[in-house]
């Protein structure tokens, strides 16, 4: 341990007592928390027990917790820096560093097995003049993308530095756009990368590779940062809040897919290689014949809008937990924020791998709030559009499940190009080469659900609504009285049965009488079945033939 507080700057306690002291290192201070622990308490992996701060550890130390035993063969351990910009003391420092520690440079990479799953892994370690990228870090790491895109393997980096190497000059800033252009050619071939972000992830690394990964995990109150928390409050002159560059501040601003403890790492690692293997893009399984509904009774329009926003009806989150197995949540628009109202990720539908995204609602006003009650924000779409693309990139079809009055109408939104984020929706789900269904589980309003039902087919709960804008809404303007609501219900044609006499939807979920939250297996068995079918017949359509006729889909109305 002496290296561990040598470096970190963890204090070891001393004990007095009967003039006898315990040895150095029985006691260490956690860096989150300041508590004092006594180094028993800390298990393999390092995680302060009253916070849950984790403790920095080594690059081999990692690959031992991550890595199936015995399967880790590493390249190039002997490479070192040739000191490009012979900078004083340089070389003398490495040598020393090199000797004493079980590194020779500030990653470590190699090939190896995650839960028997084969990928490529590069992980930093910060006892190396701090992580910092110089030219052997971005060789090491261009080399491991290069032979990743030759291999067609998935890379996983963990990622820890204080950023680009101050010692080595240009040459150092050199490696950002290296190691991103070896990223661009392995994201170019199809193939998966995922990075973690531990403490801490700064600087030239952060602006390079460590924030490209199709799917981006951190540890628990990790530092994530560009430019140093000291350098912005003295040009501020101002005090960052506390949480200021977290890994939980991080994620609410939508850089991040998720926060992962360091004891659940591995198998979410697994999971997620798993969901990307080789069966990801392969022919969705033959299901069993399946018979549509016959067209459902009609009812009331005023008692469809009604059933459709009840407050007791299943949310998106429970249908998906209902339809799908081994379900993981991203977030994050990579550009401003984490959306609630928006929810997505990846999922098996009966043991194919498919991406959901959904709009969603609140059963409380508590969570109604978290999810601005299922209106979306313009980073709301962007996430979607994110997902969907990262589902295109892997050849995973797209379901989307919308329940939400229409798009998050304020100043604020408008600022950030509400209408922008919904038309580059439309654009490129028209483009899509992967089949996408979409599902009307409650209330479909106006574009803000359009932005998610871009799609090959769609499908409407009984008791779900689809339309240009809310009966409220429709007989405020056209008739300056929204007390005509239920009205506008009736012309508006909005009721499943309408509209699948429209040609707008492909078919109609059958619900209990009163709604389907009466009998939830009821309708959300009979959308797995149909969904299992129409994804199979879907997926024996060539890319050609699923844009073709997603065109003339949409072409029709109004001719």
């Amino acid at each position: 341990m002496s290296w561990f507080r040598k470096k970190h700057n963890v204090t070891a306690l001393v004990q007095e007592g009967d003039g006898v002291k315990p040895p150095r290192g029985v006691w260490i201070k956690c860096l989150k928390c300041r508590t004092s622990i006594y180094h028993k308490q800390l298990d393999e992996y390092k995680i302060c027990p009253p916070c849950g701060g984790h403790f920095r550890i080594s690059a081999r130390d990692t690959i031992a917790l991550m890595v199936d035993e015995d399967t880790f063969q590493e390249w190039d351990s002997e490479m070192v820096s040739d000191d490009p910009i012979a900078f004083p003391g340089y070389a003398a420092k490495m040598a020393t560093l090199a000797a004493n520690l079980d590194v020779k440079e500030a990653v470590v990479t190699g090939r190896c097995f995650i839960h028997d799953l084969e990928t490529i892994l590069c992980v930093m370690d910060n006892r190396f003049i701090m992580g910092s990228m110089g030219s052997v870090v971005g060789e090491k790491i261009t080399r491991s993308f290069e032979e990743a895109t030759k291999s067609r393997l998935p890379i996983v980096i963990f990622a820890t530095s204080g950023g680009a190497r101050m010692q080595e000059g240009i040459v150092s800033l050199m490696q950002m756009a290296k190691t991103s252009a070896a990223v661009k050619r392995h994201s170019d071939a199809g193939l998966l990368y995922i990075t973690v972000l531990t403490d801490p992830t700064t600087g030239g690394v952060t602006a390079s590779y460590a924030m490209l990964g199709d799917i981006i995990l951190a540890e628990p109150q990790a530092l994530v940062g560009f430019a140093g928390r000291r350098v912005i409050e003295q040009t501020l002159k101002h005090k960052l809040p506390e949480d200021f560059q977290s890994a939980e501040f991080v994620l609410e601003h939508g850089f991040i897919d998720k926060i992962v403890p360091r004891n659940n790492l591995r198998d979410t690692l697994g999971h997620l290689l798993a969901l990307h293997g080789s069966n990801s893009s392969s022919a969705v399984p033959k299901p069993n014949d399946f018979s549509y509904l016959q067209k459902p009774d009609e009812h009331e329009p005023s008692t469809v809008v009604a059933l459709s926003r009840k407050k007791t009806r299943p949310t998106c989150r429970e249908v998906i937990a209902y339809l799908l197995d081994d379900f993981i949540e991203f977030h994050g628009d990579r550009n401003f924020r984490d959306d609630g109202a928006v929810i997505g990720g990846i999922g098996t539908l009966s043991g194919h791998p498919i991406t959901v995204i959904a709009t969603q609602k609140g059963r409380n006003l508590e969570e109604n709030i978290a999810t601005n009650f299922g209106q979306a924000h313009p980073e709301g779409y962007r996430k979607a559009l994110r997902l969907m693309k990262q589902a295109e990139k892997f050849g995973r079809p797209i379901l989307t499940l919308i329940n939400t009055s229409g798009a998050f109408p304020a100043a604020g939104a408008e600022e950030r190009g509400q209408g922008q984020a919904i038309a580059q929706n439309l654009f490129e789900m028209a483009g899509f080469k992967v089949p996408i269904i979409s599902v009307i589980v409650g209330e479909g309003g106006s574009g803000g659900a359009l932005a998610l039902a871009v799609a090959d087919k769609v499908f409407m709960f009984e008791y779900s609504i689809y339309s240009i804008l809310s009966p409220e809404g429709f007989a405020s303007i056209l008739w300056k009285d929204a007390s005509r609501a239920k009205e506008a219900a009736t012309v508006m044609k909005l009721r499943p049965t309408d509209l699948l006499e429209l040609e707008v939807i492909e078919g109609i979920i059958p619900e209990a009488e009163g709604g389907f939250d009466n009998d939830i297996p009821y309708s959300l068995d009979y959308l797995k079945q149909l969904l299992q079918y129409e994804l199979y017949q879907l997926s024996q359509k060539t890319p050609e033939t699923l844009l073709e006729e997603r065109y003339l889909r949409f072409r029709k109305y109004g001719t």
